[in-house]
């Protein structure tokens, strides 16, 4: 294998322990072949939730299949938060996991993990989508006829409903704060409901919510245009860690690729039926656009902001 020396390769914002010749924004196998890991028994994670063993749960069927297609043992790590999750994998104690969208970032720059699939169906991955929305009576056409409206953004930390907004709307021609007023709603379904009843002009929203909402009957959809639709958000990536021996990614991800999720992971998993392959490159622009127009660092400094957050509420719900 003809590389350059570890020092000297490239790698862009990926932790300089990596490597990334190939440009596809994650970390090569090891260079020294000799470091390539293939261990009896894997460890495998999903990101922290409220209960761990629910998802312990969900995820042993797949485990099996996991076991049978790898010849290894599969056990299930369990993890308390993002950044512990991370952490694991970059020491090495952590061989496949499926991390939160927002954290993936470090999982690939600081752990060498490398994504390969999101939950999804036969179509595509499952996700959703930043929409802005207005009455269709509003007078408003197009992004540019929201200069000078009042426009509902939901909170300052939301996704959807305020950070991407921030970060996309201003390749589109407008501006928030700038070229329109900013009013925090609160939340998705207060933002659509006020556009609806005329207190807002506008409104950007996740798009699962307002779907949601169409559905039940709250909201009719021939009342709403819909002005922009960002690229869709994906869910958790599930990724192995960059060091394993290539013949055993393999066996990983064409097990990722061909297992079929049972009913129970189906109800567990918002009617998802598979793992649909991405690229970290490709699927993950958007987040790492608004990331970067945020402020977001993909960094040791952002994962240490991002475990004292995490303490932080941890400590608030022990209160």
């Amino acid at each position: 294998m003809t590389t350059p020396a570890h020092a000297d390769c490239a790698r862009g914002s990926l932790d300089e322990k990596f490597c990334d010749v190939d440009g596809d924004l994650v970390a090569d196998p090891p260079m020294d072949e000799s470091k390539w890991k293939d261990p009896s028994t894997l460890v495998f994670t999903y990101t922290p939730v409220e209960d761990p063993a629910v998802y312990r749960d969900a995820f042993a069927d797949f485990q099996e299949y996991l076991s049978k297609a790898t010849g290894k043992k599969v056990i299930y790590y369990t993890v308390q938060s993002n950044s512990a999750e991370i952490e694991a994998m970059r020491s090495g104690r952590l061989h496949i996991a499926g991390f939160s969208t927002g954290p993936t970032g470090f999982a690939v720059n600081l752990a060498g993990a490398v994504p390969i699939a999101v939950k999804g169906g036969p179509d595509g991955f499952q996700g959703y989508n930043l929409i802005l929305i207005t009455r269709k009576d509003s007078g408003i056409k197009s992004l540019a006829d929201l200069k000078g409206k009042k426009v509902a953004h939901t909170s300052p930390s939301s996704n959807s409903g305020n950070l991407a907004p921030r970060a996309l709307l201003p390749d589109e021609g407008i501006t928030p704060d700038k070229d329109y007023t900013v009013a925090f709603s609160g939340k998705h379904d207060q933002s659509i409901l006020g556009v609806v009843s005329g207190d807002y002009d506008a409104a950007p929203v996740a798009s699962d919510v307002y779907e949601r909402m169409v559905a039940r009957g709250v909201v009719n959809a021939d009342d709403i245009e819909i002005l922009y639709r960002s690229p869709k958000f994906p869910t958790s990536s599930f990724a192995y860690a960059h060091d394993l021996k290539p013949e055993l990614v393999h066996k990983i991800v064409g097990a990722f690729h061909t297992y079929r999720f049972p009913e129970s992971m189906q109800k567990a998993f918002k009617g998802a039926d598979r793992f649909y392959p991405i690229t970290y490159k490709a699927d993950w622009e958007v987040i790492r656009t608004i990331a970067n127009a945020t402020g977001a660092s993909y960094d040791r400094k952002g994962l240490s902001a991002m475990a004292q957050k995490e303490a932080a509420k941890r400590a608030k719900k022990k209160q």
